[in-house]
C-alpha cells in the first residue's frame, strides 16, 4: 500500500462516525409530577438501606435471608446470566478488530489439457494470515454498545433476583410465624374450652345442664381441636418454602424456628408511617426491574445503526507473510519468503429488501422497548403507592383488632362467671368463645399483614438497590 492509499484510509477512518440514532433518555413524566402523584415530601429524604429487614429485631430472619443470598439457586442463575452477558460484551468488542492466525497448508495442482501440455504443481506454505474488516460505519460500535447495555441489563436483573428472594423469604417468614402463633392461640383456647366441657359435664351428670348445653361444649372442643391441624400443615407448607428459598432440602429449618423465643407477629410492629414519604423520587427510575427496561431499551436502540450500517459499503484488508517452497524440510529460508495484501471493498446492491425490512424491525422492536419501558415506570409508581396505602389501612385495622380482642376478653370472662351461677344459657358462653378466637387470630391476622405491608413497600422501592446502582454511576463517572 502506497503512501497516498495509506493516509486516504487514515482520513476515512478518522472522519467515520456511528450511523444510528444516539440514545436519548425518555421523560415520559418529570420527578416533579412523579413525586406529587406518591405525595412525597421533598424537603426531608431517606436513604433505604439494603439491610432494611433489619429493623424487625428477628435474628432468625437476618440468617435466612444471609443464607437465601448466598445459597439460592436463582441468585446464580442470574449470576450466570451476568457472566454470559460480560463475555459477549468481550466477544463483540473484539469482531471488528484485525485478526491474526497462524497458517500452514501443502497445495497440489494440475492444469487442463485445454491449455495444451497438462502442468502440475505442488508446494507448501507457512506463515501469518491476517484479516480486518474496518468499522468505517460504526456497525461494530453500535454492537459494542448494545452489549455494554445488555451487560447492565443483567446486573440490574441480578439485583431484582435479590430484592424479590429478600422479600419473598421476609414475607414466607411471617406466614410461618402467623401459622404458629395461631396455633398457640387455638392451643390456649382449646385447653380453656376443655376445662368448659369439663364443668358442662359435671353439670350435666347432676342434671343442671341440658343435652344442648353438653353437646354444644363438646362441639366447642371439636372444631377447634380440627382447627390445629390445618394451621400446623400451613406451618410445614411456608416452612418448606423457606427452605427453597435459601436453597436447603425442606425439613432442615423446622427445629430452628421451634427453638425461637418470643414470635415477632405477636405483637404490632412499631414503623415510623412518616418513612413512606420521606423518598427521593429518584428511587422509581432507579428500581432494579425499572432499570433493566431501561438498558434493554439502549441496547435496542444501537441495534438501529447496526442494520443501518449493513447498508453501506464495507472494507476489509486481508494479507499474508510467510515462507512458500517446494519441500517442507527446506521451507524457512530467505528466498522463500513471500507477502501478499488485498484490499476489499463490498457493496449491497440487491437483497430482496431484507436490509431495509431490517432497518424497520429494529426500529419497530426499539418502540416496543419504549413503552416497555413507559409500563416499568407506571408500574413502579402504581406498587409504591398501593404499598403506601396497605401500611396505612392495615395500621387503623390493627388498632381495631386490638380493641375488639380487649372487649371479647372481658365478654368472654364475664359471660363464663354469670354461666357458673346459672344467671345464662351456655349458648351464650359457646358465642363468646368463638368471638374471642376469632378476634385473637384477627389480631394476629393484622399484626402479620403490618409486616407483609411493610416487606411490599420496601420492594416496591428499589429495596436499597436502587440507591446502589445511583451510588454505581456516580462512582463510574
Amino acid at each position: 500500500m502506497n503512501k497516498t492509499n495509506f493516509m486516504l484510509l487514515s482520513l476515512l477512518l478518522t472522519s467515520s462516525c456511528a450511523v444510528g440514532p444516539d440514545y436519548k433518555k425518555p421523560d415520559f413524566f418529570s420527578d416533579e409530577k412523579i413525586a406529587d402523584s406518591l405525595k412525597l415530601n421533598k424537603q426531608n429524604q431517606s436513604k433505604i438501606s439494603l439491610d432494611w429487614y433489619k429493623q424487625f429485631n428477628d435474628s432468625f430472619l437476618n440468617d435466612l435471608i444471609d443464607k437465601g443470598l448466598n445459597n439460592s439457586p436463582s441468585i446464580e442463575i442470574a449470576k450466570e446470566k451476568l457472566h454470559q452477558a460480560r463475555q459477549s460484551l468481550k466477544i463483540n468488542t473484539v469482531q471488528y478488530l484485525p485478526t491474526l492466525d497462524a497458517d500452514g497448508s501443502y497445495h497440489y495442482v494440475k492444469d487442463s489439457v485445454s491449455y495444451g501440455i497438462p502442468i502440475s504443481t505442488d508446494y507448501y506454505q507457512l506463515g501469518l494470515d491476517a484479516s480486518w474488516e474496518i468499522d468505517i460505519w460504526g456497525g461494530g460500535r453500535r454492537l459494542t454498545e448494545s452489549s455494554l447495555a445488555l451487560v447492565k441489563a443483567a446486573a440490574s436483573d441480578l439485583d431484582n433476583v435479590r430484592l424479590t428472594l429478600t422479600a419473598e423469604i421476609a414475607t414466607n417468614y411471617i406466614d410461618l410465624r402467623q401459622a404458629q402463633e395461631q396455633i398457640r392461640i387455638s392451643q390456649k383456647n382449646l385447653e380453656l374450652q376443655k376445662s368448659i366441657y369439663d364443668l358442662v359435664k359435671q353439670k350435666y351428670q347432676t342434671g343442671l345442664a341440658d343435652d344442648i348445653a353438653f353437646n354444644q361444649a363438646k362441639y366447642a372442643v371439636e372444631t377447634t381441636s380440627m382447627l390445629i391441624p390445618q394451621l400446623e400443615q400451613q406451618e410445614k407448607a411456608y416452612a418448606n418454602a423457606l427452605s427453597i428459598l435459601i436453597g436447603e432440602l425442606p425439613g432442615e429449618i423446622k427445629t430452628s424456628l421451634n427453638k425461637q423465643g418470643d414470635n415477632i407477629v405477636a405483637k404490632k410492629f412499631a414503623f415510623d408511617l412518616q418513612k413512606l414519604y420521606a423518598l427521593p423520587v429518584e428511587v422509581i427510575r432507579n428500581r432494579p426491574d425499572v432499570q433493566a427496561l431501561e438498558q434493554q431499551l439502549i441496547a435496542q436502540n444501537a441495534q438501529i445503526g447496526q442494520a443501518i450500517a449493513q447498508l453501506f459499503p464495507s472494507i476489509s484488508i486481508s494479507g499474508f507473510l510467510g515462507y512458500q517452497g517446494p519441500n517442507i524440510h527446506r521451507l524457512i529460508r530467505p528466498d522463500h519468503d513471500m507477502y501478499s495484501y488485498s484490499p476489499t471493498i463490498s457493496m449491497p446492491l440487491f437483497h430482496w429488501g431484507a436490509l431495509m425490512n431490517n432497518v424497520e424491525l429494529q426500529k419497530s422492536l426499539t418502540k416496543e422497548n419504549l413503552y416497555l419501558y413507559k409500563s416499568g415506570i407506571l408500574n413502579a409508581v402504581a406498587e409504591v403507592n398501593n404499598s403506601m396505602t396497605e401500611v396505612e389501612k392495615e395500621y387503623k385495622r390493627n388498632t381495631s383488632a386490638r380493641q375488639a380482642v380487649d372487649s371479647q376478653q372481658k365478654v368472654s370472662a364475664l359471660t363464663l362467671d354469670k354461666y357458673k351461677q346459672g344467671l345464662i344459657e351456655f349458648s351464650d358462653v359457646l358465642t363468646a368463645q368463638q368471638n374471642l378466637l376469632s378476634s385473637e387470630n384477627e389480631m394476629v391476622s393484622s399484626n402479620a399483614a403490618i409486616y407483609k405491608n411493610i416487606i411490599s413497600f420496601y420492594k416496591s422501592v428499589g429495596g436499597g438497590y436502587s440507591i446502589k446502582i445511583n451510588q454505581d454511576k456516580k462512582t463510574a463517572n
